[in-house]
């Protein structure tokens, strides 16, 4: 990617949602929410407190994020569907290592 997100924004690529419900039913396109989880593919440098001092971001590329119904802008970047939102936006990371407790 040759596009390098600005201050505290990060570049986010949505992860789909299931197309199928617990019950087995499937969900057609025009029925579907956009999902608020996605992937981090690229980071700003952070942003200035009010001394000027660089604070860095608590994510990083890689993270699988939560992040609100609205949050971000979209935008089409080497023909993919991305989003640009602030970190503030972010509502968590999803942790990999729960995920692995509870198949063990």
């Amino acid at each position: 990617m040759a596009f390098r997100p600005l201050h505290d924004r990060i570049v986010v690529r949505r992860i789909e949602a299931e197309e199928k419900t617990a019950g087995g039913i499937i969900i057609p396109d025009t029925a579907k929410e956009k999902p608020s989880e996605g992937e981090i593919l690229a980071i700003g440098p952070g942003a200035r407190d009010e001394n000027g001092k660089l604070v860095e971001l608590d994510v990083k590329v890689g993270d699988r994020i939560l992040f609100g119904k609205w949050s971000g802008t979209e935008i089409k970047l080497d023909g993919e569907d991305l989003l640009i939102m602030k970190e503030s936006d972010v509502m968590g990371v999803i942790e990999q290592t729960a995920e692995l407790k509870k198949a063990a």
